[in-house]
């Protein structure tokens, strides 16, 4: 899989994986400026519109408050918290009560006990872990000799838990946004265009989940393409 001190394999799997990232990010990017620039007929703040989802959903107990940066919001549900940025929680644009829904949304998982955030939520520990120590038991396992290759399989196991997170974290994500959806649009808070650029708020926002999801796959797809390459030739 090498040729001339290039690893081929790179540009084969992660390439592609690579450019959509890059794709994702932009599209999550743009199309949030472009909704923010909406201002939301009923006048409601994001902070407003989380609670309104809370509400909707009979959840009670569960803070909202206002953090740093853009786009880093959260639920944290070690504390049962909702985390808005400053483009979100005062604000009264489409973009700002969509992302503010969709993390009430995340809430209402944790509240509702949804299966899948439970799951995801005992991969964390264990992909953090494995994030940390997988590539180096790989690498590691690549440069020794072949009676040490399940180095490497160690590795590729725990970065495997890592892919795992990855795919359940996007039906997490996408179930959290129909939840807002739902809530918004049951409730009247948005109609017509409004509710439609909320819409397109999250979509774009789930296309970094897929993203993240399929870069993760590929590059456990090409590791076991380069540990069996390896098997082969020694």
């Amino acid at each position: 899989m090498f040729y001339y001190g290039f690893d081929w394999t790179y540009f084969i799997f992660m390439l592609p994986a690579i450019v959509l990232s890059l794709w994702a990010q932009f599209k999550v990017t743009s199309t949030f400026k472009k909704y923010s620039k909406v201002r939301c007929s009923m006048d409601i703040t994001g902070a407003d519109a989380a609670n309104l989802v809370l509400n909707y959903n009979q959840v009670s107990g569960i803070g909202i408050r206002e953090t740093y940066g853009k786009l880093t919001d959260h639920f944290d549900p070690r504390d049962n918290t909702i985390s808005l940025s400053a483009p979100v929680y005062s604000k009264t644009s489409v973009a700002a009560v969509g992302v503010a829904a969709h993390e009430a949304g995340h809430a209402v998982q944790h509240a509702n006990g949804y299966i899948p955030i439970k799951l995801r939520s005992l991969l964390v520990p264990v992909c953090n872990f494995g994030s940390f120590i997988s590539m180096p038991l790989v690498f590691l396992g690549f440069i020794l000799p072949v009676k040490y290759i399940f180095v490497a399989y160690l590795g590729i196991a725990l970065f495997s838990l890592v892919t795992l997170f990855h795919v359940v974290t996007l039906p997490v994500e996408l179930d959290a946004s129909s939840r807002a959806i739902k809530a918004l649009e049951s409730s009247g808070t948005l109609y017509g265009e409004e509710l439609e650029g909320a819409k397109k708020v999250l979509q774009a926002a789930a296309m970094t989940y897929v993203a993240g999801m399929i870069t993760s796959i590929m590059e456990l797809l090409r590791l076991l393409l380069l540990l069996n390459s390896k098997r082969n030739r020694d």
